[in-house]
């Protein structure tokens, strides 16, 4: 089966990180994403990011080259695009203009800023949105804050919100509604993902430093431990019923909160590699999990069950998530160049198509 959107149509401007992962995700779940790749852009062979496209290249510094994305907008229900702010804009290619040509687009813009706002033109990285937002300052040790990689503004507050939002927004258009533009900040996003602490910060419940609280490593219950082969697991006993688990498979008598608890616990760890400690506790009510590498999570046998990693053209990666049970998605595919096919399902002959290529407006 193709997956619950399929039907529609996405265009996509090449671009890194959050935008693209927005487009694997709508791609991933059926919808026929086609992707605007510019000359001399960066190109990760095999990139999980990219799978499942059809993809042309275009030169966007010829007319000929804005004119050809104009039509494709006009045959798709959504776009999504992730460049500074006036960049589409200053392109020809702005919402002003592709709603006019549609005026049932969906229009995805992805920036960490937003479009509006006193940083809305300024440079910047998922590291400074989260931090803008107040997330970042939850992550880490008491130290120090720690940079989570860039999954928390880029891809879950950026990307993974885009994708929410176009899919929100194509549903308001199937029920009548007029296209309309979407502004996806990873500032605002990263925030949103933080809801919960933000609420237990409220009730008191929270305190305001890093590395503090009970869910951030402050607690000896919820943590990771290193073992005696200098691997390292994962313990999350935060309620009662399973710290009894814990305790009474470890053979500890001390409650929760007990002082001097997470040292305890840390020479304990330590007297027994990996293996031993998920021998004991993995698959129980303890909340266990060993801490696997890359190279080691896609070989665990609930991983390899479940499918949860999949090769796409020698390419080991996470596979489509969630899981449907009446419009299971098909499995994802590299991208490839269709440029060809694609203007002829516009309405271009060969011999237009032979003079966009020959001009170098596509390659």
């Amino acid at each position: 089966m193709p997956g619950p959107l399929a039907g529609l149509r996405i265009l996509e401007m090449e671009g890194l990180g959050p935008a693209p992962f927005a487009g694997m995700m709508l791609a991933d779940h059926g919808a026929e994403v086609i992707r605007i790749e510019r000359r001399g852009g960066f190109k990760l062979p095999g990139d999980p990011l990219a799978r499942s496209r059809r993809t042309v290249t275009v030169d966007l510094k010829q007319p000929d080259g804005i004119a050809l994305v104009r039509d494709l907008a006009k045959s798709c229900d959504g776009l999504i695009e992730g460049y500074r702010p006036g960049v589409m804009e200053r392109l020809g290619l702005g919402p002003e203009v592709l709603l006019a040509d549609n005026p049932k687009l969906v229009y995805g813009r992805m920036t960490g800023w937003g479009q509006s706002g006193p940083l809305a033109a300024a440079a910047g990285h998922d590291i400074n949105y989260i931090a803008l937002s107040g997330t970042l300052h939850t992550i880490g040790r008491e130290d120090r804050p720690s940079p989570p990689v860039n999954y928390v503004g880029d891809f879950g507050g950026g990307g993974m919100m885009l994708a929410f939002g176009m899919v929100s927004a194509l549903l308001a258009v199937k029920g009548g509604g007029a296209g309309q533009v979407i502004d996806c900040a990873m500032t605002d996003g990263s925030a949103l993902l933080a809801s919960l602490t933000w609420g237990l910060y409220a009730k008191g419940l929270w305190e305001d430093r890093t590395g503090a609280n009970s869910i951030d490593g402050g607690s000896p219950y919820y943590d990771t431990y290193e073992t005696a082969d200098g691997q390292w697991i994962a313990i999350g006993a935060i309620e009662p019923q399973f710290w009894e688990v814990l305790r009474g498979r470890l053979g500890i008598a001390d409650p929760q909160n007990a002082p001097g608890l997470k040292d305890k616990l840390a020479a304990l760890f330590r007297q027994h590699p990996r293996r031993h400690w998920c021998d004991l506790l993995e698959g129980s009510d303890a909340c266990f999990a060993p801490v696997l590498s890359l190279a080691e999570a896609p070989d665990h046998p609930h991983n390899k069950e479940r499918g949860t990693f999949i090769d796409v053209g020698g390419v080991t990666q996470p596979a489509p998530a969630p899981r449907y049970s009446a419009t299971a998605t098909e499995a994802p595919g590299p991208a490839r160049n269709d440029a060809d096919a694609l203007l002829a399902e516009l309405g271009y002959d060969a011999e237009r198509i032979a003079a966009l290529r020959n001009a170098g407006t596509i390659a």
